[in-house]
């Protein structure tokens, strides 16, 4: 199935401007059943996994319009830059990231935008959604949007819930009540009766075929106001500790640093059991819009083009014989003959072969990665900077090869090395190179020694990205043998 752009989809403006709809986006998860592609260090909703766009970026286009201000984006220290460069990407760059100092699940999350957004404007409409959900159908959202924004403004918290297509038993799912306007049955809006816990496939199954029940998308509306009245209602320890940290935040660069003692105190819970369980203000419409949250790749199987044969490729993959396989290369030529309703996942240091029909056990996996201390359970072998990326080509004893892209006017931190020496060589475009007291102009094909305990920096002057190779070499060559003097991200 092709997914539509979400940039091909236009909201209606609100009916009133001081009553506007902030985007709420949570970026906190880390994807583990969609290893080895999603790992902490470059989670799921960083990659191009549903359509051409990362999920994050689709889901900052859905939120893009007349009728939104300023989105909010709720993630954890580590990916904020990955954060502000695809709020920068999809042109919000006014965009306000709040930063988790350690994961506290989505109530605390929740909490943290509802009262930065609340105070600017109170009554505003937060639009809370995760950043890594699919939809087959985006086209439909803005009706259901524009009905959500006026029940929403009566004060009611809504929520979005997905018709059921097949008895899934990794959602959780809402049970329908009421309906909220009994004069206006055909409104379809309903108060919510219950929320049931993810179910197993019998009872999955009879909740299919009896009716009335939804997949709870984890997808909301409601005024901040309300949403924080609630929180101190049902919630008040995570909101008192969430309200404390925000009191003493800190601002570092574009990116508000939640306060770590005052945050720890919050109790690790979703929004869900937190709030929406025990609310009278919850209500729920209706919503098909073929939604995903993405969560294994039997998802992305089910989400995707096939062949003729059922297949779904993506990157260099050749098959043979093979019927219902999904079969990802992040570059390497990959052949598959005679599989069916296989996984096969390559990556430049890692393979995932599994039937599709155990999906949901890569994160038990993962953690038998974690438990043997594999540095690939949670980085890739290419790693993101604010200044671009470095990937790793070769690793031996005392040595390593390093390939470092450097994006155009971006620098690396002035830094000091005291276990490794480096060599660079230029192989495309221009560096200047800070090396103790001497600056340094390097072209295509020349390079530069940087001796062991010597300060230096990487600078690209130019328009075009700055490609080099790097040998270092040393009796450790870990990341963290870095002491910084000075970093234009404010990283320590």
């Amino acid at each position: 199935m092709t997914f539509m752009t979400a940039a091909d989809v236009t909201v209606p403006p609100p009916e009133h401007n001081s009553r506007t709809i902030t985007p709420v986006i949570l970026s906190g998860g880390t994807g583990t059943r969609l290893w080895p592609v999603s790992r902490a260090s470059h989670p799921k909703q960083f990659w191009a996994l549903a359509s051409r766009q990362t999920m994050i970026g689709e889901t900052l286009q859905r939120a893009t319009g007349d009728a939104f201000v300023a989105p909010i984006v709720v993630c954890n220290q580590a990916h904020r830059f990955l954060v502000a460069e695809q709020l920068r990407e999809n042109g919000c760059e006014d965009g306000r990231i709040i930063l988790e100092p350690v994961a506290r699940n989505t109530a605390a999350a929740v909490a943290a935008a509802a009262l930065l957004a609340g105070e600017s404007d109170p009554d505003t409409l937060l639009w809370i959604m995760a950043a890594d959900a699919a939809f087959r159908y985006p086209d439909r959202l803005p009706a259901i949007l524009e009905k959500a924004a006026s029940v929403a403004r009566e004060g009611y918290i809504v929520t979005f819930g997905m018709k059921p297509d097949v008895p899934e038993t990794g959602y959780g799912y809402i049970r329908t009540g009421a309906p909220l306007h009994p004069d206006r049955v055909e409104d379809g809006v309903f108060h919510v009766a219950r929320f049931t816990e993810k179910p197993d496939r019998l009872r999955a199954t009879e909740m299919l075929h009896e009716g009335g029940y939804l997949w709870n998308s984890g997808m909301f509306l409601a005024p901040a106001s309300v949403m924080l009245s609630e929180l101190e209602k049902h919630a008040p320890q995570v909101l008192d500790a969430v309200r404390s940290a925000l009191a003493n935040s800190e601002r570092d660069l574009t990116f508000r640093r939640l306060e770590t003692a005052s945050f720890l105190h919050c109790p690790n819970v979703s929004i869900d059991y937190a709030v929406m369980e025990h609310t009278d203000r919850a209500v729920v419409i209706p919503a098909d819009l073929g939604w995903s949250d993405v969560g294994n790749w039997n998802a992305l199987w089910e989400l995707g083009d096939k062949d003729a044969q059922g297949n779904v490729t993506v990157g260099d993959v050749v098959l043979e014989q093979s019927h219902n396989c999904y079969v990802r290369s992040e570059g390497r030529l990959t052949a598959v003959a005679g599989l069916t309703d296989v996984v096969l996942v390559v990556t430049t240091d890692a393979v995932l072969a599994i039937h599709r029909d155990y999906a949901q056990d890569v994160s038990a996996l993962v953690a038998r990665l974690k438990i043997a201390n594999r540095a690939e359970a949670e980085i890739h072998n290419r790693c993101y900077r604010p200044w671009g990326f470095y990937e790793g080509l070769i690793q031996g004893e005392r040595f390593q090869v390093k390939r470092i892209v450097v994006h155009p006017g971006q620098k690396l931190s002035l830094q000091k090395h005291f276990h490794r020496a480096e060599h660079w060589v230029v192989v495309s475009g221009t560096a200047i190179v800070t090396r103790n007291d001497e600056k340094l102009m390097l072209q295509e094909n020349e390079s530069v020694y940087l001796p062991l305990g010597c300060i230096h920096r990487l600078e690209n002057p130019g328009r075009i990205p700055l490609a080099l190779i790097e040998v270092q070499s040393g009796p450790y060559l870990g990341e963290d043998d870095i002491v910084r003097f000075e970093d234009t991200y404010g990283r320590q």
